[in-house]
Formats: structure tokens, C-alpha cells, sequence
């Protein structure tokens, strides 16, 4: 789909990485300094379920266990409801191999918006394919996001660059770059959404890169998987699943079963069946460190969902 020149004069290349993320506030009290704490939590947010995957709502601080690095820590946050704010950013594959259900990619993130997005909630938009774009850039408009999803969600003009882009798809690049340098200083909730087959052909980082950057950034990844049904591919599923479960998140491949629609509809339903668990940092270093979390739950017989670990902030 051609671009014509107002909406070539709005794109906006993804530009330097920018400071450290803020932490995860939890839910608003009626005296901001409850919520506002000086000392550095680490934030996890988690969904459990039952044997038979309905979601369990009914878990106090009591019930969850965390160890960090093998070390039980002291709960001191915790929320049933998570009503912080919400960043959403959606990333859209408009490569190819995937042209032949833009229209329903484009349909389907509509209904996601205006479902999942509240007041103080925001989102933006990504394409990528030979390179990687900010189609709309953080925004709490509905409309401003149904508009730019119609206008833009289509094949990669070819722009005049210098260099010129690269070929292929960059899957890895664009999940790096939104993560590190629009989802890493914003406080609140983080979800990315990646709509892709999974292929990447062409990116500089590693799968690793990238999950180091969302956890780096506390963003949970949820991958759509949605191929021709004539490919032969394979493995963007797999990839996809190694990417979204250390955050946190799970990956749904499209089928005529589970449709997008429904995938949406299951991604909305998860983020408001979530806890919100904070405990101190157990201390700072002079290089970003990884430390492994492990979650559990007291109660037999139920199953927590939430990243497997996080990176400490530099002192």
C-alpha cells in the first residue's frame, strides 16, 4: 500500500537508546507516598491457574513464595487487581510472506484497542519488514490508532535511505528496539504484541539480545504466530515461544480454531487476571546482573506464569 507524503513526513525511525526503566507501580492508594517508594522493588506480575486453566482469582500475599537466585524474599507489594497504567505495542510483520492477512492483522488489533485500552492507558504502533518503523508513536487515542492501522498496515514503501534497508525480515531488531528504547524508562505495565510468522532474515541481535531487553525493560511478550497456510516454515512458532516465555508471556499460533480474534480476546482476559508482586532489589552492581526468579504457590494443583527472571540496575 502506497504511502502518501503527509504520512512519509510522519514516520519516525527508532532512535538511540534511552535511560533505564522506571519500576512498576502498583495499584493507586489514597496516600501516593504507599505507592511511590524509594527503595528499588522488583516487580513481577504473575496469572495463575487450575488444573483445568481457569484462572484463580481468590491468592492473598500469603500464598505466593519468591525466590530470588535461590533465596526466599519478603513480599512487600502485592495487588489482586492490577489497574496501573498500560503500555501496549503492537508490532506488526508487513513482510511478504504474511501481505495476505494484513487486512484481518488490521481488524483484529482494532478490536484489541478498544477492548483492552482505559484512560491513562497507551499504545503504539510498529511495522517491520526490511526495517523497522514507528507507524504511531505513544498515543492514548483510540481513533489516532484505528486511523494509522488503516492508513499504514500494509507493505514497506521503498524510501530513499542512505544506507539502503536490509533485506528480509527484522523480527529480532524490532522486538530489540522497541523494547530498549520506547518501553524501557516508561513506569506501569508493558506488553508487546508481535503479529509475525515468526521468520527473521536480516537482524543483527540475537534471540537472547532480545529477551535480555525485555526483561531489561519488565515488558511481557506475547507472540501471534500467523503463516500462509501454504509455508512450509516450522520453526517461527518455536521461536516465537522461546522469546514470550521468559518474560512471562505465551505465544498462540492463528488457526481457524483460534482465530485472532480470539487470541486477543484470551491476551485481554490474562491482563486482567493478573497479581502484581514487589519485593526490595536485593542489591545493586556494577554491571547489569541476571538474577533467577522462580514463583510458587502454596496451594496444590495450580500453575504461575511469570518471567523467569530480571537484570539489576547498575548502581
Amino acid at each position: 500500500m502506497a504511502l502518501n507524503s503527509q504520512i512519509q513526513t510522519g514516520i519516525a525511525c527508532l532512535l538511540l537508546s534511552l535511560p533505564a526503566a522506571a519500576q512498576i507501580e502498583l495499584n493507586p492508594a489514597p496516600d501516593p507516598s504507599v505507592i511511590r517508594m524509594d527503595v528499588d522493588l522488583v516487580n513481577l506480575l504473575c496469572t495463575v491457574r487450575d488444573k483445568n486453566g481457569n484462572y484463580v482469582k481468590d491468592l492473598s500475599k500469603d500464598d505466593f513464595t519468591v525466590l530470588d537466585d535461590g533465596r526466599r524474599q519478603a513480599i512487600t507489594h502485592f495487588a489482586r487487581e492490577v489497574d496501573t497504567p498500560l503500555t501496549v505495542a503492537l508490532l506488526l510483520d508487513v513482510s511478504g510472506s504474511v501481505t495476505n492477512v494484513l487486512d484481518q492483522e488490521t481488524a483484529a488489533a482494532n478490536q484489541f484497542f478498544s477492548h483492552v485500552l482505559r484512560p491513562g492507558d497507551r499504545a503504539l504502533l510498529v511495522g517491520f519488514a526490511q526495517y523497522v518503523v514507528v507507524w504511531q508513536d505513544l498515543t492514548s487515542s483510540r481513533e489516532n490508532l484505528a486511523r494509522t492501522l488503516e492508513e499504514r498496515a500494509g507493505p514497506m514503501p521503498l524510501l530513499p535511505e542512505r544506507p539502503p534497508p536490509r533485506a528480509g525480515t527484522l523480527l529480532r531488531d524490532a522486538v530489540n528496539m522497541v523494547a530498549l528504547q520506547k518501553l524501557r524508562r516508561i513506569p506501569g505495565r508493558k506488553v508487546m504484541v508481535l503479529i509475525t510468522d515468526g521468520e527473521d532474515n536480516g537482524s543483527r541481535v540475537t534471540l537472547d539480545a532480545d529477551i535480555q531487553a525485555a526483561q531489561q525493560s519488565d515488558a511481557v511478550i506475547y507472540g501471534i504466530h500467523y503463516e500462509d497456510a501454504g509455508a512450509s516454515y516450522g520453526t517461527g512458532q518455536h521461536v516465537l515461544e522461546l522469546l514470550s516465555g521468559p518474560t512471562g508471556g505465551r505465544t498462540f499460533h492463528v488457526s481457524k480454531k483460534m482465530t485472532l480474534e480470539n487470541v486477543f480476546s484470551t491476551i485481554e482476559e490474562e491482563m486482567r487476571n493478573q497479581y502484581a508482586i514487589g519485593y526490595p532489589l536485593p542489591g545493586k552492581t556494577d554491571v547489569p546482573v541476571f538474577h533467577k526468579v522462580d514463583v510458587k504457590v502454596l496451594r496444590p494443583g495450580l500453575k504461575v506464569q511469570t518471567r523467569n527472571g530480571y537484570y539489576s540496575a547498575p548502581k
